[in-house]
């Protein structure tokens, strides 16, 4: 069986970006090197500062390298036949296919990480990175972080890892057309991945520090992990050759999956979840009596509001909600806070120049807040649980999402007192928000338990 040990120095601005600045290749037929090639490569475009930092490759030195394109027979000629062999192999395959698929040609080779072997063969190592695992091993790396002289230690590494026992056995289980070795994360097990669940519910990725830098939501837990590993994207890529391990919680639906993946992503930040990480300031519309006993509407902070009647995530909502109850109610805009002054509004003529009488004006004020209370209804939201014995109950307390709980069907539960001692409090959120309300418009009202004294709630 022959090998090419290949090593790559890049651009670093993700694969599909990512240019290659220098390639290093050894053929080994398992005892000694057969052949070798080693070139710098002219990226055609500028490199990074940060990316000569660590390799001493700038601009001046791939000036007048050749292309890839130039190289690229090459190449193929010495990986024909040959297993693509790397330290974290799919970013360096991932890398050159990208470059070979620019230039029109398709580069297919089976793949073996010498990371995801030396996991199998030197168990119980603080870190399989090159450095370190070369370090423990007493394998010295002459012009670290260039092509040759990691692709050189990788030789040395390769060989040693074809000592050690069982190593062939481990290897044609690598290049199994069946087996997921070749597309995993090079510090992920397999028997990890072999034990997710098929199942709806939440998972988390973390590195080797047990630190969470992804959390996903999913209906096949497991089909949506493996989807990860087979993505190409800069941000995915990355993703994986961090990801040490995964847990998992199981919800029985998505709706629960979508409110423990937003919950999550709150708590744990992780580095890799673009999206939720803020919080946003909340806003409530509330109203309050003046000395002359006129009501008025306003809004504040969350905070600084006691009996909010309706809350949003920026001022610019509160301000078109009031100016639509006081469109629709003929309200003063003055007394909703839409017009600041001590004269007289300029957009209306009763209560204002006192033609209204107060009590008339507050009437339509009550009238006003009544429709707005709407959205603050109290229910239950009940779907699958994660077993056939169990509901989910999703609950929701005057428009609030308060949490969910994991509920016995025998159970009877009609309050949300009756639900205290199960539920798993959560924060009402603008994302929890969305998502209840989009489960309303998609799914309607037939998994909805209304509470008692509670106003249907308003799907759209």
């Amino acid at each position: 069986m022959l090998y090419t040990i290949i090593d790559i120095e890049t651009t670093g601005n993700g694969i599909k970006g990512n240019k290659i600045t220098e390639i290093a290749i050894f053929k080994f037929d398992g005892t000694r090197v057969v052949g070798e090639f080693t070139s710098l490569v002219n990226p055609e475009c500028e490199i990074p500062y940060f990316i000569t930092g660590l390799t001493g490759i700038d601009d001046d030195m791939v000036r007048n390298a050749p292309l890839f394109k130039d190289i690229a027979d090459k190449i193929l000629e010495m990986t024909k036949d040959c297993i693509f062999v790397a330290h974290a192999v799919n970013f360096d395959y991932g890398v050159i296919k990208e470059e070979f698929r620019q230039i029109g040609v398709d580069f297919t080779r089976k793949k073996l990480c010498t990371v995801r072997l030396s996991r199998k063969l030197v168990p119980g190592l603080h870190s399989y990175s090159l450095g370190k695992i070369c370090s423990s091993m007493n394998i010295p790396i002459v012009d670290r972080h260039r092509a040759h002289g990691d692709a050189k230690a990788t030789v040395t590494l390769f060989k040693l890892l074809l000592q050690r026992p069982s190593a062939d056995q481990h290897i044609i289980a690598f290049l199994n057309a069946r087996s997921q070795e070749a597309t995993l994360p090079p510090l992920l097990s397999k028997e990890m991945v072999n034990d997710l669940p098929q199942l709806p519910g939440v998972y988390y990725f973390k590195n080797k520090s047990g630190t969470i830098i992804y959390v996903g939501k999913a209906i096949n837990i497991k089909k949506r992990v493996l989807g990860h590993f087979y993505d190409k994207s800069t941000k995915e890529i990355r993703m994986c050759r961090e990801i040490a391990s995964i847990d998992h919680e199981l919800s029985g639906n998505e709706l629960l999956a979508l409110l423990m993946e937003s919950a999550a992503i709150k708590k744990h930040f992780p580095l890799y979840n673009s999206a939720q990480k803020r919080f946003a300031k909340s806003y409530a519309i509330f109203s309050y009596e003046d000395r002359n006993g006129l009501l008025h509407l306003a809004y504040n902070t969350l905070k600084n509001v006691h009996d909010p009647i309706q809350v949003y995530y920026n001022q610019t909502d509160c301000r078109t909600f009031l100016k639509q109850l006081c469109e629709a109610f003929s309200l003063c805009p003055k007394y909703c806070h839409l017009q600041t002054g001590n004269g007289l509004c300029t957009d209306c003529s009763d209560s204002c120049t006192k033609a209204e009488t107060i009590e008339t004006y507050n009437q339509k004020v009550n009238r006003a807040i009544e429709t707005a209370l709407q959205n603050k209804a109290s229910y239950f939201i009940k779907e699958k649980g994660r077993t056939s014995q169990e509901d989910v109950l999703i609950a929701v307390k005057e428009g609030i999402y308060l949490g969910y709980a994991f509920i016995e069907k025998e159970a009877a539960i009609n309050s949300i007192e009756d639900l205290e001692a199960h539920i798993v409090k959560q924060k009402n959120t603008l994302e929890t928000e969305s998502i209840i309300s989009g489960y309303l418009i998609r799914k309607g009202l037939s998994n909805v338990q209304v509470l008692p004294n509670s106003p249907m709630p308003i799907q759209c």
